[in-house]
């Protein structure tokens, strides 16, 4: 089984059956991350030991497991608040920010069971839509790296596609999360104002930003 051409429901499905363990994923991810992110730049951060403890310590729970999508590795764009993890929202200005508290959306994500590889890269404080400013260094297209991969999720949109990650967390404010989706040929979706909450998502235009997902 090629763990990596999977959709996110099809490997957590193989994950609560028993056909793949959720260590065994979150290695592949990482295994796929270096060997890719070279190329593509897709992360800012990568929680290396951090993925694996949490994914043993998830893989406890399986036969428990209610979410569809528990142990299927993803990953968080940068300006969505970690305890702990570096949240630097892609500028050298919050480089060295680590968070005390966790966004409600990445709060809900673990409590389903998520196991998240790491940050993702996007356009500095999310203003741009190529992903190029980025203080880390522009993020390339995985369909061809001499091409931008839209932002200013287009770390999210690139780790996806380029197999890095089943699925992602973004942020939309004017066509943020969908703009890179369809440079990529991923599916991105800006929720409904007010049905994901906004706390712990470091703002751009607070009235118009959502979270909400690329697979």
């Amino acid at each position: 089984m090629e763990l990596r051409q999977l959709t996110a429901l099809e490997l957590g499905a193989a994950i609560k059956r028993g056909m793949v363990s959720i260590p065994e994923a979150a290695q592949a991810a990482l295994d796929a991350i270096q060997a890719r992110d070279g190329a593509l730049n897709s992360y800012v951060t990568v929680t290396g030991e951090r993925v694996m403890e949490r994914a043993m310590a998830l893989q406890k729970g399986v036969k428990d497991a209610q979410s569809p999508l528990y142990g299927v590795p993803m990953a968080l764009k940068d300006n969505i608040c970690t305890k702990g993890v570096k949240t630097s929202c892609a500028s050298k200005i919050l480089g060295d920010f680590t968070p005390p508290y966790e966004a409600t959306a990445a709060e809900r994500m673990e409590q389903a069971g998520c196991v998240s590889l790491g940050k993702l890269n996007m356009d500095e404080f999310a203003m741009g839509s190529t992903t190029e400013t980025s203080f880390y260094g522009p993020t390339h297209n995985p369909w061809d790296t001499q091409r931008v991969p839209g932002g200013s999720s287009g770390g999210a949109a690139a780790a996806v596609a380029g197999r890095e990650c089943w699925y992602a967390l973004g942020s939309d404010t004017g066509g943020s999360i969908r703009q890179p989706a369809s440079y990529c040929g991923v599916t991105g979706i800006k929720p409904t104002y007010g049905t994901v909450s906004r706390y712990g998502l470091i703002a751009y235009a607070s009235s118009l930003d959502q979270i909400g997902p690329l697979a």
